[in-house]
């Protein structure tokens, strides 16, 4: 039944893509890598695939498969009889090189560089904010690549950003999605961001063409995953 469920869910969420369009939000345009361009990530070269760590409950569909890809790419692979669907990314960024965001903590008047007790809800509500502005700043960085890009043939959405559990970590989960004048999704992408106090862990997946990493090749198989991904996001190792 939860199955089913889900299944329909993630069906109506990008048949409704069309209803969100209404609201246009320029400061929220997706980029084509979900990434900081200025922050440097945590090497995982020697350390193989991170998933391989985090991962915990790998919900998927019926005759479908998710595991950790092989090699050292921080990518989780679903597949199904043996054909590679999609992948999902995840990158970790270091307080330390991402002055940015710590910038942000201390407006919200979170401690930098002492343990914290990450599921106590006064920590929780003062997280949320900061990773809520990282959301925005984000987006609004792509926002003029992305209308000197498309112009008017494509209308961009954005989700209502959700606080949800990644872990035992309080996250973010927010999504974007592209809308061709015309009929029919150019684009659409997933994330999640939470961080521990030190990292910051950007989980990212999307239906793109000009996505290198974390994307799906077809909609269809995106929208049957995404509640499954929701469920993943949940159940990670984390912190």
């Amino acid at each position: 039944m939860l199955r089913l469920y889900h299944l329909l869910l993630g069906s109506i969420l990008v048949v409704s893509i069309p209803v969100g369009a209404k609201f246009v939000i320029p400061q929220f345009f997706p980029p084509k890598a979900v990434k900081p361009p200025t922050v440097a990530k945590l090497a995982n070269s020697k350390e193989g695939n991170i998933w391989q760590k985090i991962l915990g409950n790998a919900a998927a569909p019926t005759n479908w498969q998710v595991a950790p890809c092989e090699g050292n790419a921080p990518l989780l692979c679903i597949s199904s009889k043996g054909e590679r669907l999609g992948t999902v990314e995840i990158n970790v960024y270091p307080l330390a090189n991402n002055e940015d965001f710590r910038k942000k903590l201390v407006a919200d008047n979170i401690p930098i560089g002492s343990q914290v007790d990450y599921q106590s809800p006064k920590y929780q509500n003062q997280v949320l904010p900061a990773l809520k502005a990282w959301v925005t700043d984000h987006y609004t960085a792509f926002a003029k690549d992305r209308q000197s890009e498309y112009g008017k043939e494509i209308t961009f959405s954005a989700y209502p950003p959700q606080a949800v559990p990644i872990g035992k970590l309080q996250g973010i989960r927010y999504g974007f999605a592209g809308i061709k004048q015309k009929g029919g999704v150019q684009e659409q992408h997933i994330g999640h961001v939470a961080f521990d106090g030190t990292k910051l862990y950007v989980i990212t997946t999307a239906f793109d063409t000009g996505t290198q990493t974390g994307k799906f090749d077809k909609l269809e198989d995106l929208a049957i995953f995404q509640p499954y991904l929701y469920a993943i996001a949940a159940d990670l190792h984390l912190p």
